[in-house]
């Protein structure tokens, strides 16, 4: 069984979504992985939260962006990405994830409001791309995804990138 750790007191963990643009531009050195991200926030978008964190001396870090948006706009998303996603799961997090049969890591749902790291099944997360960059013998030690999280009853949508 694989188990990834979460975020830990010494990571700092930037939430202030007014560094958006700057976090999103400059500070996530891979811009492929974030090209599904919006380019900015949109005029329209409502309970933003946002979680970034570099932490450069484990090689980990993460990017994530939570917004509501019209329900019409969040199923038009959805179809979108449900039509190029390599694999989907509903709720969970990247540990439940990796340990179902041909599973691959994802995230933790660090944009939560209640403190769970774990989205809830009302989610289905559909992952964009995937990739093992461990030695043989060490599957998914390093490597990265990056994808969507989608909650159509609550018109949500999380854009979400991670890498370790």
């Amino acid at each position: 069984m694989t188990k990834a750790s979460s975020s830990n007191n010494t990571t700092q963990i930037i939430t202030d979504t007014s560094r958006y643009h700057q976090i999103r531009t400059q500070l996530w050195s891979e811009h492929d992985k974030v090209n599904h991200f919006p380019l900015k926030i949109p005029a329209d978008a409502q309970q933003v939260s946002m979680a970034y964190s570099a932490n450069q001396s484990q090689g980990n870090s993460f990017f994530q962006i939570r917004l509501k948006q019209s329900a019409e706009k969040i199923q038009k998303l959805r179809s979108h990405y449900q039509q190029i996603a390599s694999h989907k799961y509903y709720g969970g997090d990247t540990n439940s994830h990796i340990n179902q049969a041909n599973g691959i890591p994802t995230t933790f749902f660090y944009t939560s409001n209640s403190g769970r790291e774990t989205f809830p099944s009302s989610y289905e997360i559909l992952v964009l791309k995937a990739q093992d960059q461990g030695q043989s013998g060490f599957k998914w030690n390093r490597g990265y995804s990056y994808g969507v999280a989608v909650d159509s009853t609550q018109s949500e949508i999380v854009y979400w990138a991670e890498k370790w």
